[in-house]
């Protein structure tokens, strides 16, 4: 069929757009519109392709339609290869621009950054050290004072009882020599004298114990040393593993032997071993220490009952009674929560701690030869508890819970401490309270503290 007359200028442009705009294509109208219909006819899909297409008699395989000519469809992709030149051009200038720009920059911020960070960490670490050694000082004079008034109040006894010695002396060889050379009716005229010299011996009291001639130990508490030396302490806190044969029925262990879980109804266990809890939700570790300092962390975040601690293998393992419950005699030492309410236990004595906030962590640190267990909160850098104790056997470290579970915290690092006769600060820039600062701040990885 021959082909079909073109559109008349006033179709063309009720179909494309008002001739004043541009002719846009049938997306819309203005300067979008018209770049959106150049667009089309470039990549041969607008109306200005479909005019240079004509029909061909007898094909059906195009529809009927001319095929556009090779120099149209040369011109399409010419104007595709411009358009990708532009849009690499922008790229590379984009790209430039970040390299000449933005990058510098960034180095220039970064070296800003770095030196006022390194400012910062070195004028507080200055501070910091210079508390320490401030505080150093002033337990350091502490000490000194309290040894002095000691000594002070043992010469002064010395003195006291010397001269009571003396008179003492005195009187009985007094005695002595009336008995001797006296006879009865010289006695009975010397009664008075007699009476009166015994009178002042009767004054003079036994020797009793005094407060006085022991040392302080009071005069060395310092609650900045105190977080100090427990945040150092457990920052290497040591690898913990709970004893499976000490395990109570109403607990499961976990495989790695780190995570214990209540559960009301009692497992077939054997309870004939003479290691078990048979009654009480308790467990303990697998090794006992007798000297040292240890510390390990127990996250009891999961739970609202429960209890943590220390205690000699010699407590009992089986039945309900009180020497078997944890905190209820005098073989175990533990921090203890039920629901909102935190105490610490021993011999049957609770000492309520007042808490604003449930810990996540406990710490539990052990100083065998100082005599302290201490209960430490790591988030918030709080003593939850401190008591002192002569420690006579080795201590198990103990946990029971009753309400969900409670798991040992990861093995971070130990710490190497190696006793000096000189000073721990001899041969070094750092105070011995900066020391453990720097390493309760930096962490166990930073370095080990030899003192």
């Amino acid at each position: 069929p021959p082909p079909p007359p073109a559109p008349a200028a006033g179709a063309a442009a009720a179909q494309h757009g008002p001739a004043g705009r541009g002719g846009a294509g049938r997306e819309g109208g203005g300067a979008a519109g018209k770049r959106r219909g150049l667009g089309s006819a470039r990549l041969g899909h607008g109306p200005a392709a479909l005019q240079c297409r004509a029909p061909v008699r007898g094909c059906r395989g195009c529809g009927g339609w001319w095929l556009a000519p090779s120099s149209a469809r040369g011109s399409v992709f010419q104007n595709k290869l411009v358009d990708q030149c532009e849009r690499l051009q922008l790229q590379s200038a984009a790209i430039n621009k970040h390299v000449a720009e933005v990058l510098p920059a960034k180095s220039r911020s970064v070296l800003t950054a770095a030196n006022g960070a390194r400012e910062l960490v070195i004028q507080r670490l200055m501070f910091v050290g210079k508390v320490c050694e401030n505080e150093e000082q002033r337990l350091l004079e502490n000490v000194h004072a309290e040894e002095e008034r000691v000594h002070q109040s043992i010469l002064t006894q010395q003195v006291h009882w010397t001269e009571a010695l003396q008179k003492l002396d005195a009187l009985r060889t007094y005695l002595v020599d009336m008995i001797t050379n006296m006879d009865d009716q010289g006695l009975v005229h010397a009664e008075k004298e007699i009476f009166e010299r015994t009178e002042v011996a009767e004054g003079i009291l036994e020797p009793q114990e005094s407060v006085k001639l022991n040392f302080n130990q009071q005069c060395v508490q310092s609650p900045l040393l105190h977080r100090l030396w427990a945040s150092a302490v457990l920052s290497c806190s040591q690898e913990i593993l709970i004893d499976e044969k000490t395990v109570s029925p109403h607990l499961s262990l976990s495989e790695d032997k780190k995570t214990l879980t209540f559960s009301p109804k009692k497992a077939k266990l054997d309870l004939d071993c003479p290691d078990r809890f048979d009654h009480w939700p308790n467990a303990l570790a697998t090794a006992a220490f007798q000297t040292g300092l240890h510390a390990w962390k127990i996250s009891v975040e999961k739970s609202c009952a429960y209890k943590l601690g220390v205690c000699y293998g010699s407590l009992p393992r089986k039945g309900s009674g009180n020497e078997v419950r944890l905190g209820f005699n005098t073989a175990s030492w533990v921090f203890s929560r039920y629901d909102k309410e935190f105490r610490f236990l021993h011999a049957g004595q609770p000492q309520p701690v007042e808490l604003i906030k449930s810990p996540a962590e406990i710490g539990v640190l052990v100083d065998f030869a100082g005599g302290e267990v201490l209960f430490y909160d790591p988030d918030s850098c709080a003593i939850l508890f401190s008591h002192r104790e002569t420690f006579a056997a080795p201590l198990y470290p103990v946990f029971a819970v009753a309400h969900h579970s409670i798991s040992l915290v990861c093995k971070l690092m130990a710490l190497s401490v190696a006793a000096q006769p000189q000073h721990p600060c001899a041969g070094s820039r750092l105070c011995c309270c900066c020391s453990v600062l720097l390493l309760a701040l930096l962490g166990p990885k930073a370095f080990v503290i030899s003192p």
